[in-house]
Protein backbone atom coordinates (compact mmCIF):
# COMPACT_ATOMS: atom_id res chain seq x y z
CA UNK A 1 0.00 0.00 0.00
CA UNK A 2 3.09 2.43 0.50
CA UNK A 3 4.26 1.67 -2.93
CA UNK A 4 0.75 2.12 -4.41
CA UNK A 5 0.78 5.59 -2.19
CA UNK A 6 3.83 6.43 -3.77
CA UNK A 7 2.64 5.52 -7.76
CA UNK A 8 -0.23 8.13 -6.80
CA UNK A 9 2.26 10.37 -6.36
CA UNK A 10 3.67 10.37 -9.33
CA UNK A 11 7.49 11.10 -8.67
CA UNK A 12 8.44 10.40 -12.32
CA UNK A 13 5.95 13.07 -13.44
CA UNK A 14 5.22 11.39 -16.66
CA UNK A 15 1.97 12.41 -18.05
CA UNK A 16 -0.94 10.30 -18.00
CA UNK A 17 -1.55 8.68 -21.43
CA UNK A 18 2.15 7.67 -21.39
CA UNK A 19 1.56 5.43 -18.04
CA UNK A 20 -1.53 4.34 -19.84
CA UNK A 21 0.60 3.43 -22.38
CA UNK A 22 3.05 1.47 -20.81
CA UNK A 23 0.09 -1.13 -19.35
CA UNK A 24 0.51 -2.93 -22.73
CA UNK A 25 4.17 -3.28 -22.41
CA UNK A 26 4.05 -4.52 -18.74
CA UNK A 27 2.16 -7.37 -19.75
CA UNK A 28 4.69 -8.06 -22.09
CA UNK A 29 7.17 -8.16 -20.08
CA UNK A 30 5.00 -10.48 -17.73
CA UNK A 31 4.66 -12.96 -20.49
CA UNK A 32 1.07 -12.08 -21.34
CA UNK A 33 -0.30 -13.29 -18.34
CA UNK A 34 -3.89 -12.62 -19.91
CA UNK A 35 -3.40 -14.97 -22.97
CA UNK A 36 -5.57 -17.52 -22.01
CA UNK A 37 -8.57 -15.13 -20.10
CA UNK A 38 -11.61 -15.13 -21.80
CA UNK A 39 -15.19 -13.16 -19.95
CA UNK A 40 -16.54 -9.81 -19.93
CA UNK A 41 -15.26 -6.33 -19.01
CA UNK A 42 -18.09 -4.05 -17.86
CA UNK A 43 -18.34 0.09 -18.23
CA UNK A 44 -20.13 2.76 -17.67
CA UNK A 45 -20.91 5.82 -14.72
CA UNK A 46 -22.90 3.73 -12.30
CA UNK A 47 -24.01 0.14 -11.64
CA UNK A 48 -20.70 -1.87 -12.61
CA UNK A 49 -19.98 -3.09 -9.62
CA UNK A 50 -23.07 -4.63 -8.88
CA UNK A 51 -23.69 -5.83 -12.23
CA UNK A 52 -19.83 -7.65 -11.94
CA UNK A 53 -21.37 -8.97 -8.59
CA UNK A 54 -24.03 -10.77 -10.45
CA UNK A 55 -22.41 -11.99 -13.88
CA UNK A 56 -20.28 -13.57 -11.21
CA UNK A 57 -22.98 -15.38 -9.48
CA UNK A 58 -24.20 -16.20 -12.61
CA UNK A 59 -20.91 -17.70 -14.12
CA UNK A 60 -20.56 -19.57 -11.16
CA UNK A 61 -23.89 -21.81 -11.53
CA UNK A 62 -22.64 -23.01 -14.78
CA UNK A 63 -19.35 -24.46 -12.69
CA UNK A 64 -17.30 -22.32 -14.12
CA UNK A 65 -14.55 -20.97 -11.86
CA UNK A 66 -14.32 -17.65 -12.14
CA UNK A 67 -12.22 -14.58 -11.42
CA UNK A 68 -13.57 -10.73 -11.09
CA UNK A 69 -12.10 -7.65 -10.89
CA UNK A 70 -13.98 -5.04 -8.96
CA UNK A 71 -13.07 -1.64 -8.85
CA UNK A 72 -12.18 0.72 -6.58
CA UNK A 73 -11.34 -1.27 -3.26
CA UNK A 74 -13.13 -0.25 -0.12
CA UNK A 75 -10.70 -1.29 2.50
CA UNK A 76 -7.92 -3.43 0.81
CA UNK A 77 -6.36 -3.67 -2.58
CA UNK A 78 -6.72 -7.62 -2.16
CA UNK A 79 -10.62 -7.06 -2.44
CA UNK A 80 -9.76 -6.08 -6.44
CA UNK A 81 -8.77 -10.24 -6.98
CA UNK A 82 -11.63 -12.41 -6.23
CA UNK A 83 -12.25 -15.88 -7.01
CA UNK A 84 -16.16 -17.20 -7.13
CA UNK A 85 -16.86 -13.85 -5.31
CA UNK A 86 -14.46 -14.32 -2.80
CA UNK A 87 -10.93 -11.92 -2.43
CA UNK A 88 -7.36 -13.88 -2.14
CA UNK A 89 -5.63 -13.43 0.60
CA UNK A 90 -3.50 -10.99 1.36
CA UNK A 91 -0.25 -13.72 0.64
CA UNK A 92 -1.65 -13.98 -2.54
CA UNK A 93 -2.34 -10.85 -3.05
CA UNK A 94 1.36 -9.62 -2.24
CA UNK A 95 2.92 -12.69 -3.86
CA UNK A 96 1.17 -11.05 -7.76
CA UNK A 97 1.99 -8.17 -6.61
CA UNK A 98 5.59 -8.78 -6.19
CA UNK A 99 6.06 -10.29 -9.65
CA UNK A 100 4.37 -7.31 -11.35
CA UNK A 101 6.29 -4.39 -9.26
CA UNK A 102 9.58 -6.41 -9.98
CA UNK A 103 8.93 -6.24 -13.66
CA UNK A 104 8.27 -2.33 -13.26
CA UNK A 105 11.59 -1.89 -11.60
CA UNK A 106 13.70 -4.07 -14.14
CA UNK A 107 11.97 -2.58 -17.29
CA UNK A 108 11.32 1.06 -15.98
CA UNK A 109 7.57 0.76 -17.51
CA UNK A 110 5.75 3.74 -15.07
CA UNK A 111 1.89 2.83 -15.17
CA UNK A 112 -0.70 4.50 -13.35
CA UNK A 113 -2.08 2.73 -10.42
CA UNK A 114 -5.19 0.71 -12.09
CA UNK A 115 -2.62 -0.22 -14.24
CA UNK A 116 -1.35 -2.11 -11.97
CA UNK A 117 -3.95 -3.76 -9.83
CA UNK A 118 -5.39 -4.67 -13.54
CA UNK A 119 -2.20 -6.44 -14.19
CA UNK A 120 -2.04 -8.19 -10.76
CA UNK A 121 -5.40 -9.40 -11.05
CA UNK A 122 -4.26 -10.89 -14.31
CA UNK A 123 -1.18 -12.59 -13.19
CA UNK A 124 -2.76 -14.04 -10.04
CA UNK A 125 -5.68 -15.39 -12.88
CA UNK A 126 -2.57 -17.29 -14.46
CA UNK A 127 -1.14 -18.43 -11.08
CA UNK A 128 -4.04 -20.17 -9.69
CA UNK A 129 -5.53 -21.11 -13.04
CA UNK A 130 -8.64 -19.38 -13.46
CA UNK A 131 -9.16 -18.18 -17.49
CA UNK A 132 -12.75 -17.04 -17.08
CA UNK A 133 -12.78 -13.24 -15.97
CA UNK A 134 -15.61 -10.54 -15.29
CA UNK A 135 -13.85 -7.16 -15.09
CA UNK A 136 -14.63 -3.77 -13.97
CA UNK A 137 -13.21 -0.70 -15.58
CA UNK A 138 -12.37 2.15 -13.46
CA UNK A 139 -13.20 5.00 -15.17
CA UNK A 140 -12.86 5.24 -18.77
CA UNK A 141 -13.52 2.85 -21.46
CA UNK A 142 -10.51 2.28 -23.83
CA UNK A 143 -8.53 4.04 -22.09
CA UNK A 144 -8.96 1.83 -18.79
CA UNK A 145 -6.66 -0.44 -18.02
CA UNK A 146 -8.32 -3.61 -17.82
CA UNK A 147 -9.10 -2.84 -21.41
CA UNK A 148 -5.94 -3.99 -22.53
CA UNK A 149 -7.12 -7.76 -20.93
CA UNK A 150 -8.90 -8.29 -24.40
CA UNK A 151 -12.21 -9.70 -23.00
CA UNK A 152 -14.92 -10.12 -25.94
CA UNK A 153 -17.46 -9.54 -24.52
CA UNK A 154 -17.99 -5.68 -23.80
CA UNK A 155 -20.69 -4.69 -21.25
CA UNK A 156 -22.10 -0.80 -21.00
CA UNK A 157 -24.21 -0.83 -17.50
CA UNK A 158 -25.16 2.97 -18.68
CA UNK A 159 -23.95 6.63 -18.98
CA UNK A 160 -24.04 9.52 -16.99
CA UNK A 161 -22.57 12.87 -15.73
CA UNK A 162 -19.33 11.97 -14.06
CA UNK A 163 -15.59 12.42 -13.97
CA UNK A 164 -16.58 14.99 -16.85
CA UNK A 165 -13.06 16.29 -15.97
CA UNK A 166 -11.18 12.78 -17.66
CA UNK A 167 -13.98 11.88 -20.31
CA UNK A 168 -15.93 15.09 -21.81
CA UNK A 169 -18.83 17.17 -20.20
CA UNK A 170 -21.79 15.63 -22.11
CA UNK A 171 -23.53 12.36 -22.08
CA UNK A 172 -22.06 12.12 -26.11
CA UNK A 173 -18.25 12.48 -25.07
CA UNK A 174 -18.61 10.41 -21.68
CA UNK A 175 -20.69 7.53 -23.97
CA UNK A 176 -18.06 7.47 -26.95
CA UNK A 177 -15.18 7.29 -23.93
CA UNK A 178 -16.81 4.14 -22.75
CA UNK A 179 -17.52 2.79 -25.76
CA UNK A 180 -14.55 3.25 -27.70
CA UNK A 181 -13.58 -0.12 -25.55
CA UNK A 182 -15.34 -2.16 -28.06
CA UNK A 183 -13.05 -3.52 -30.27
CA UNK A 184 -13.75 -5.54 -33.77
CA UNK A 185 -15.78 -8.81 -33.56
CA UNK A 186 -17.17 -8.32 -29.85
CA UNK A 187 -20.45 -9.10 -28.33
CA UNK A 188 -22.40 -6.12 -27.12
CA UNK A 189 -24.68 -5.73 -24.58
CA UNK A 190 -25.72 -2.06 -23.87
CA UNK A 191 -27.85 -1.32 -20.39
CA UNK A 192 -30.67 1.51 -20.92
CA UNK A 193 -28.61 4.69 -22.16
CA UNK A 194 -30.62 8.11 -22.50
CA UNK A 195 -31.05 9.18 -26.22
CA UNK A 196 -27.56 11.25 -26.45
CA UNK A 197 -25.75 9.13 -24.99
CA UNK A 198 -27.53 5.98 -27.16
CA UNK A 199 -26.45 7.83 -30.34
CA UNK A 200 -22.69 8.45 -29.90
CA UNK A 201 -22.81 4.83 -28.38
CA UNK A 202 -23.84 3.75 -32.29
CA UNK A 203 -21.81 5.96 -34.10
CA UNK A 204 -18.80 4.34 -32.32
CA UNK A 205 -20.79 0.58 -32.71
CA UNK A 206 -21.29 1.62 -36.77
CA UNK A 207 -17.08 1.83 -36.78
CA UNK A 208 -16.51 -1.57 -35.75
CA UNK A 209 -17.03 -4.90 -37.60
CA UNK A 210 -17.97 -7.92 -36.94
CA UNK A 211 -19.94 -7.46 -34.07
CA UNK A 212 -23.17 -9.10 -32.01
CA UNK A 213 -25.10 -6.43 -30.04
CA UNK A 214 -27.97 -6.65 -27.61
CA UNK A 215 -29.47 -3.73 -26.35
CA UNK A 216 -32.09 -3.06 -23.06
CA UNK A 217 -35.19 -3.19 -24.35
CA UNK A 218 -34.85 -4.21 -27.72
CA UNK A 219 -33.28 -7.11 -28.16
CA UNK A 220 -33.41 -7.65 -24.04
CA UNK A 221 -36.06 -7.06 -21.75
CA UNK A 222 -36.86 -7.70 -17.76
CA UNK A 223 -39.89 -7.36 -15.54
CA UNK A 224 -39.55 -7.33 -11.77
CA UNK A 225 -42.21 -8.33 -9.12
CA UNK A 226 -42.74 -8.56 -5.19
CA UNK A 227 -42.84 -11.93 -4.13
CA UNK A 228 -43.50 -11.61 -0.46
CA UNK A 229 -40.98 -11.18 2.15
CA UNK A 230 -37.97 -12.88 3.76
CA UNK A 231 -37.53 -13.92 6.92
CA UNK A 232 -36.15 -10.73 8.02
CA UNK A 233 -39.20 -8.94 6.44
CA UNK A 234 -37.58 -7.34 3.66
CA UNK A 235 -39.48 -7.68 0.38
CA UNK A 236 -38.64 -10.57 -2.27
CA UNK A 237 -38.16 -9.66 -5.83
CA UNK A 238 -38.18 -11.87 -8.88
CA UNK A 239 -37.17 -10.72 -12.22
CA UNK A 240 -37.61 -12.48 -15.03
CA UNK A 241 -35.03 -11.64 -18.34
CA UNK A 242 -35.32 -12.50 -21.48
CA UNK A 243 -31.95 -12.15 -23.68
CA UNK A 244 -32.15 -13.70 -27.77
CA UNK A 245 -30.57 -16.91 -26.03
CA UNK A 246 -32.71 -17.71 -23.29
CA UNK A 247 -35.73 -17.08 -20.86
CA UNK A 248 -34.79 -16.82 -16.99
CA UNK A 249 -37.62 -16.58 -14.85
CA UNK A 250 -38.08 -16.06 -10.87
CA UNK A 251 -34.70 -14.83 -10.31
CA UNK A 252 -33.76 -13.45 -7.15
CA UNK A 253 -33.07 -9.86 -6.78
CA UNK A 254 -31.21 -9.76 -3.25
CA UNK A 255 -28.99 -6.01 -3.67
CA UNK A 256 -31.98 -3.64 -2.80
CA UNK A 257 -33.37 -0.84 -5.03
CA UNK A 258 -35.70 -0.54 -8.35
CA UNK A 259 -32.08 0.23 -10.24
CA UNK A 260 -30.75 -3.43 -9.16
CA UNK A 261 -33.81 -5.01 -11.42
CA UNK A 262 -31.92 -3.63 -14.47
CA UNK A 263 -28.20 -4.69 -13.28
CA UNK A 264 -29.42 -7.79 -13.07
CA UNK A 265 -30.85 -8.22 -16.46
CA UNK A 266 -27.71 -6.88 -17.84
CA UNK A 267 -25.58 -9.51 -15.87
CA UNK A 268 -27.65 -12.60 -17.52
CA UNK A 269 -27.28 -10.89 -20.67
CA UNK A 270 -23.66 -10.60 -20.19
CA UNK A 271 -23.66 -14.47 -18.80
CA UNK A 272 -26.31 -15.54 -21.86
CA UNK A 273 -23.79 -13.44 -24.35
CA UNK A 274 -20.18 -15.36 -22.63
CA UNK A 275 -22.15 -18.73 -23.23
CA UNK A 276 -22.98 -17.74 -26.88
CA UNK A 277 -19.36 -16.97 -27.59
CA UNK A 278 -18.44 -20.79 -25.81
CA UNK A 279 -16.44 -19.36 -23.03
CA UNK A 280 -19.30 -21.25 -20.93
CA UNK A 281 -22.02 -23.46 -20.50
CA UNK A 282 -25.53 -22.80 -20.20
CA UNK A 283 -26.49 -22.06 -16.32
CA UNK A 284 -28.42 -24.60 -14.31
CA UNK A 285 -32.15 -22.55 -13.63
CA UNK A 286 -32.18 -23.71 -10.04
CA UNK A 287 -28.35 -23.29 -9.45
CA UNK A 288 -28.33 -19.80 -10.83
CA UNK A 289 -31.56 -18.78 -8.61
CA UNK A 290 -29.00 -20.28 -5.94
CA UNK A 291 -26.34 -17.99 -6.61
CA UNK A 292 -27.85 -14.89 -7.14
CA UNK A 293 -30.04 -15.19 -4.00
CA UNK A 294 -26.94 -15.35 -2.18
CA UNK A 295 -25.65 -12.16 -4.34
CA UNK A 296 -23.72 -9.35 -1.81
CA UNK A 297 -21.58 -5.89 -3.25
CA UNK A 298 -20.59 -4.39 0.52
CA UNK A 299 -21.07 -0.47 0.39
CA UNK A 300 -24.06 -0.26 -1.85
CA UNK A 301 -27.15 0.01 0.39
CA UNK A 302 -25.15 -1.83 2.53
CA UNK A 303 -27.28 -1.61 6.32
CA UNK A 304 -25.33 -2.64 9.36
CA UNK A 305 -27.93 -2.98 11.34
CA UNK A 306 -26.08 -3.00 15.05
CA UNK A 307 -23.99 -1.25 14.43
CA UNK A 308 -20.95 0.02 17.67
CA UNK A 309 -19.11 3.03 17.47
CA UNK A 310 -17.32 3.42 20.70
CA UNK A 311 -20.66 3.60 23.45
CA UNK A 312 -22.88 3.93 20.68
CA UNK A 313 -25.21 1.57 18.92
CA UNK A 314 -27.60 2.25 16.08
CA UNK A 315 -28.04 1.21 12.22
CA UNK A 316 -25.48 2.52 9.86
CA UNK A 317 -26.11 2.60 6.25
CA UNK A 318 -23.67 2.26 3.83
CA UNK A 319 -24.29 3.45 -0.04
CA UNK A 320 -21.08 3.80 -2.41
CA UNK A 321 -23.20 6.76 -5.00
CA UNK A 322 -20.68 9.07 -5.99
CA UNK A 323 -22.66 11.43 -8.42
CA UNK A 324 -26.39 12.76 -8.66
CA UNK A 325 -27.46 10.23 -10.76
CA UNK A 326 -26.49 7.60 -8.37
CA UNK A 327 -27.87 9.33 -5.45
CA UNK A 328 -31.30 9.85 -7.29
CA UNK A 329 -31.67 6.31 -7.81
CA UNK A 330 -31.09 5.27 -4.18
CA UNK A 331 -32.68 7.96 -2.77
CA UNK A 332 -36.02 6.15 -2.27
CA UNK A 333 -34.35 3.41 -0.49
CA UNK A 334 -32.40 5.48 1.98
CA UNK A 335 -35.80 6.99 2.36
CA UNK A 336 -37.12 3.80 3.22
CA UNK A 337 -34.85 2.66 5.71
CA UNK A 338 -35.12 6.08 7.40
CA UNK A 339 -39.23 5.09 7.66
CA UNK A 340 -38.30 1.33 8.52
CA UNK A 341 -36.68 2.57 11.67
CA UNK A 342 -39.50 4.45 13.07
CA UNK A 343 -41.42 3.84 16.40
CA UNK A 344 -44.81 1.99 16.21
CA UNK A 345 -46.78 5.25 16.56
CA UNK A 346 -44.20 7.90 14.78
CA UNK A 347 -43.68 6.58 11.07
CA UNK A 348 -41.58 8.93 8.57
CA UNK A 349 -43.56 11.99 7.34
CA UNK A 350 -45.22 12.27 3.85
CA UNK A 351 -41.71 13.67 2.99
CA UNK A 352 -39.82 10.79 4.12
CA UNK A 353 -38.09 12.61 7.38
CA UNK A 354 -37.74 9.54 8.87
CA UNK A 355 -38.90 11.18 12.23
CA UNK A 356 -39.30 8.77 15.26
CA UNK A 357 -36.57 6.40 13.56
CA UNK A 358 -35.68 5.46 16.90
CA UNK A 359 -33.24 8.06 17.71
CA UNK A 360 -33.57 11.25 18.76
CA UNK A 361 -34.39 12.84 15.21
CA UNK A 362 -34.33 12.65 11.48
CA UNK A 363 -30.82 10.37 10.28
CA UNK A 364 -27.98 12.08 9.97
CA UNK A 365 -25.34 12.03 6.83
CA UNK A 366 -22.46 12.12 6.96
CA UNK A 367 -20.87 12.80 3.23
CA UNK A 368 -17.58 12.95 1.48
CA UNK A 369 -16.76 13.68 -1.98
CA UNK A 370 -13.53 14.11 -4.48
CA UNK A 371 -12.62 17.75 -5.42
CA UNK A 372 -14.67 17.38 -8.87
CA UNK A 373 -17.71 16.67 -7.74
CA UNK A 374 -21.19 17.94 -8.13
CA UNK A 375 -21.81 18.15 -4.30
CA UNK A 376 -25.16 20.24 -3.74
CA UNK A 377 -26.72 17.77 -6.83
CA UNK A 378 -25.74 14.81 -5.08
CA UNK A 379 -27.58 15.98 -1.91
CA UNK A 380 -30.49 16.86 -3.46
CA UNK A 381 -32.41 13.97 -3.66
CA UNK A 382 -32.38 13.87 0.26
CA UNK A 383 -34.55 16.13 2.86
CA UNK A 384 -33.05 19.17 3.27
CA UNK A 385 -33.37 19.38 6.93
CA UNK A 386 -31.31 15.81 7.84
CA UNK A 387 -28.54 16.83 9.84
CA UNK A 388 -25.25 16.65 7.54
CA UNK A 389 -21.56 15.89 8.69
CA UNK A 390 -19.26 16.94 5.92
CA UNK A 391 -15.74 15.01 6.13
CA UNK A 392 -13.35 13.54 3.46
CA UNK A 393 -11.53 10.39 2.80
CA UNK A 394 -7.89 9.60 2.84
CA UNK A 395 -7.60 10.14 -0.94
CA UNK A 396 -5.47 12.86 -2.45
CA UNK A 397 -8.24 13.92 -5.11
CA UNK A 398 -10.47 14.51 -2.05
CA UNK A 399 -12.14 18.04 -1.13
CA UNK A 400 -11.66 19.38 2.52
CA UNK A 401 -14.70 19.47 4.42
CA UNK A 402 -14.58 23.96 3.84
CA UNK A 403 -14.59 23.13 0.12
CA UNK A 404 -17.82 21.00 0.63
CA UNK A 405 -19.47 23.37 2.86
CA UNK A 406 -18.91 26.16 0.39
CA UNK A 407 -20.88 24.18 -2.38
CA UNK A 408 -24.03 23.35 -0.43
CA UNK A 409 -27.21 24.54 -1.70
CA UNK A 410 -27.98 28.16 0.23
CA UNK A 411 -31.84 26.05 0.43
CA UNK A 412 -29.60 23.76 3.09
CA UNK A 413 -31.39 23.55 6.69
CA UNK A 414 -30.36 21.33 8.59
CA UNK A 415 -27.34 21.14 11.00
CA UNK A 416 -24.16 21.16 9.07
CA UNK A 417 -20.63 20.09 11.40
CA UNK A 418 -17.34 19.41 9.93
CA UNK A 419 -14.85 16.52 10.75
CA UNK A 420 -11.41 16.10 9.83
CA UNK A 421 -11.55 11.92 9.06
CA UNK A 422 -14.40 9.32 8.73
CA UNK A 423 -13.61 7.97 12.44
CA UNK A 424 -14.64 11.24 13.95
CA UNK A 425 -17.28 11.68 11.52
CA UNK A 426 -18.58 8.70 12.61
CA UNK A 427 -18.39 10.02 16.35
CA UNK A 428 -20.06 12.97 15.72
CA UNK A 429 -22.92 11.56 13.57
CA UNK A 430 -23.71 8.93 16.63
CA UNK A 431 -24.13 11.98 18.49
CA UNK A 432 -26.77 13.90 16.60
CA UNK A 433 -28.45 10.52 15.72
CA UNK A 434 -28.69 9.52 19.24
CA UNK A 435 -28.95 5.64 20.40
CA UNK A 436 -30.65 3.68 18.09
CA UNK A 437 -30.65 6.21 15.10
CA UNK A 438 -29.57 5.90 11.57
CA UNK A 439 -26.44 6.81 10.38
CA UNK A 440 -26.34 7.61 6.19
CA UNK A 441 -22.87 7.38 4.57
CA UNK A 442 -22.17 8.34 1.46
CA UNK A 443 -20.77 10.22 -1.52
CA UNK A 444 -17.40 8.53 -1.92
CA UNK A 445 -16.22 4.85 -1.93
CA UNK A 446 -13.46 5.88 -0.01
CA UNK A 447 -15.14 7.24 2.91
CA UNK A 448 -17.69 3.82 2.96
CA UNK A 449 -14.27 1.96 3.09
CA UNK A 450 -12.83 3.98 5.66
CA UNK A 451 -16.35 3.92 7.38
CA UNK A 452 -16.94 0.26 7.31
CA UNK A 453 -13.21 -0.63 8.96
CA UNK A 454 -13.81 2.07 11.87
CA UNK A 455 -17.19 -0.18 12.11
CA UNK A 456 -14.61 -3.31 12.93
CA UNK A 457 -16.05 -4.29 9.47
CA UNK A 458 -13.82 -7.31 7.87
CA UNK A 459 -13.19 -6.44 3.93
CA UNK A 460 -16.00 -8.68 2.19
Amino acid sequence: MDILAKVHENPSGLPRQVRQANVSKLLDALGRPERELRGMLVVGTNGKGSTCAFAVAAVAATGARVGSMPSPHLQEPRERIRIDGVPVTRAEYTAAFAEVWGAIERHGLPVLAQGIFATTAAVHFRNAGVDLAVAEASIGGSRAAAAELGLDVKVVTGIGLDHTRLLGGSLAEIARAKIEAVRDGDHVVLGRLAPEAATSAEQVLKERTGLSVWRMDHEIHYTARTDGRDGDGRPVTLVDVTTPRAVHRDLPCPLSGAHQHHNLAVAIAAVDATAARGHIREPDGERLRTRLAATRWPGRLELVPHARLDGWTGRVLLEGATNPQGVAAVAPEILRHAGAGAGAGAGAGADGDGEGDGGSGSPVLVFAAMDDKDVSGMLAPLPVHWPLVLTRSDSHQAADPATLHSRLSPGRQGPCLTADDAPSALRKAAELAGPGGLIVVFGSLRLVGESRTALALRPA
